[in-house]
């Protein structure tokens, strides 16, 4: 479990910094660029990854259950990563209307995608994981609405609605490949139990 917590700490904490400490990222790119800066980002949020996974498997084994979630809970979950899977799609193509729509698709993502997955697992672990993955997206979406309100342009500006489509169907196949095989094979827990 320390290994999880070491691992959400760092993760989570280099994807803050410019929330909690927005005067230490401006110092490092004004005295050593932006390339030093994304090197490190990338870096300390790889080690972070990679201690998440290793952890998160270990700490599955140790920790115990909190709450058993009523099999329906299951059935929302597999509901809500739909639309976790399309707003991930919109968020990373140029801007269509459910980008602008929802102004932050991909941190809106994150929030049903952990939210989901509190609904279906009631494990120490899981609800660690997921629970603090749903915290920084919401402390992230307050922090951009500040950001808004200073007058920052962070929101995403229209260019097509082919970008929609495009958004629905690609997420609709993520969806469909993590339903049938990917889940299973990434993660070691098959989303839907059959027999």
């Amino acid at each position: 479990m320390a290994l999880l917590l070491l691992g959400i700490v760092i993760f989570l904490g280099m994807h803050l910094v410019r929330v909690v400490a927005p005067g230490f990222r401006a110092g490092i790119i004004e005295s050593r660029g932006k390339g030093t800066w994304m090197g490190l980002y990338t870096l300390v949020s790889f080690v972070g990854l990679c201690l998440i996974i290793y952890g998160f498997g270990q700490a599955r084994g140790e920790t115990g259950m909190l709450y058993d979630p009523p099999v329906f809970l299951r059935h929302i979950a597999l509901l809500l990563m739909l639309f976790a899977f399309v707003l991930l799609a919109a968020g990373s193509l140029p801007a269509g209307r459910i980008a602008v729509a929802v102004k932050h698709p991909q941190i809106l993502s994150i929030k049903i995608w952990a939210l989901a997955h509190l609904l279906a697992n009631g494990e120490t672990s899981s609800v660690l994981l997921f629970g603090s993955f749903l915290a920084w997206a919401v402390t992230l979406r307050i922090s951009l609405k500040r950001r808004e309100r200073a007058g920052e342009t962070v929101l995403p500006v229209f260019k097509s609605a082919r970008n929609d489509v495009l958004a629905i169907l690609i997420g609709l196949a993520a969806y469909v490949l993590f339903i049938w095989k990917l889940h299973d094979w990434l993660i070691g827990v098959p989303p839907i139990v059959m027999g």
